[in-house]
């Protein structure tokens, strides 16, 4: 059925709601979150509320993440049933309309390698032989979504693939799975700093990086830049890949960080915040000098100076 979606829902135990939802908003920030532990009927409306509300279980909450049917659903799944136990969360998983065992011994084959420019996520299981000069990065998608499977992530890896990282220190502010971090790593960045504010997301960065057997790679806690550890002449290239909010909130700050000419790749630009975006860009002495569009999303490498 045209623009189906298939609802699937993580019920745990109040107290780890916040874990589940910052493991599940790995795969989509579009959570649903249903924990009526705090409802009161102290307040003036408390005649009106829904009888399903007042009979709820106070013991445990839902978090849901809504998937289209154009995503591959077993991916979010198997993300879900990887790292939820390697949390300590008990969990009931549920699919609204789909059974189980319709996808559970079959998913593998419906995961193929992606290839971005010369740069390929291959599943670890998958047979695959590169052509010349094509870089391959093997993981596991059970355990490492978003390895290239939003445009958001595909447009930075474009963008990273236009620029001699040969030397260069990287920033990855933002870093979720921590795949930009590696595909700079396998481009020839001299070493690369990843950040999130998120310990669940930071934790998955290190499983990966640890995956790919790279060691040019230090993975930490920051808000935005905040945490992030200087180093010595600054860093030769940027990437975020966040939403136009935040990005507008980190940039006007970001050449403390950097040399004097570092690339700043952007992304998780919707196309109506575009201009916003450029405009903060403007104000902070950046130009454009390239760009990438997918759908409804695009990306921006900026430099500063005239």
């Amino acid at each position: 059925m045209a623009g189906a979606w298939t609802k699937v829902s993580v019920r745990v135990k109040v107290s780890d709601i916040d874990r589940t939802a910052s493991i599940v908003s790995m795969l989509d920030s579009g959570i649903m979150i249903e924990d009526f532990s705090d409802f009161s009927l102290n307040g003036m409306y408390g005649e009106l509320v829904d009888e399903n509300i007042l009979s709820a279980d106070r013991e445990h909450g839902v978090v849901s993440v809504f998937v289209p049917e154009e995503k591959e659903l077993s991916v979010y799944t198997e993300y879900i049933k990887t790292h939820l136990p390697k949390e300590g969360i008990e969990y009931e998983l549920t699919l609204d309309g789909v059974r189980e065992e319709d996808w559970a011994d079959s998913w593998k084959s419906h995961y193929k390698p992606q290839r971005i420019g010369n740069v390929t996520i291959v599943p670890s299981w998958e047979d695959y032989t590169p052509d010349e000069g094509e870089h391959i990065i093997r993981l596991d998608p059970g355990m490492a979504f978003g390895t290239g499977t939003h445009e958001t992530t595909r447009l930075v890896i474009r963008l990273l693939q236009r620029i001699d990282l040969s030397a260069r220190q990287v920033l990855d502010v933002g870093c979720g799975s921590g795949i930009l971090s590696i595909v700079a790593s396998v481009l020839g960045a001299e070493h690369i700093n990843a950040y999130d504010i998120d310990p669940v997301a930071v934790r998955v960065a290190e499983e990966n990086v640890t995956a790919c057997g790279l060691d040019n790679i230090e993975v930490g806690i920051s808000d935005l830049l905040a945490g992030v550890k200087q180093v010595r002449g600054g860093y030769g290239v940027l990437c975020a890949n966040i939403v136009a909010e935040i990005i507008v909130r980190m940039l006007p700050d970001a050449h403390l960080f950097l040399t004097a000419d570092a690339p700043v790749i952007l992304s998780g630009i919707v196309v109506s915040k575009e201009n916003e975006v450029l405009e903060c860009a403007r104000r902070c002495g950046y130009r454009v000098i390239d760009r990438e569009c997918e759908n409804d999303w695009v990306a921006l490498t900026l430099v500063r100076g005239s």
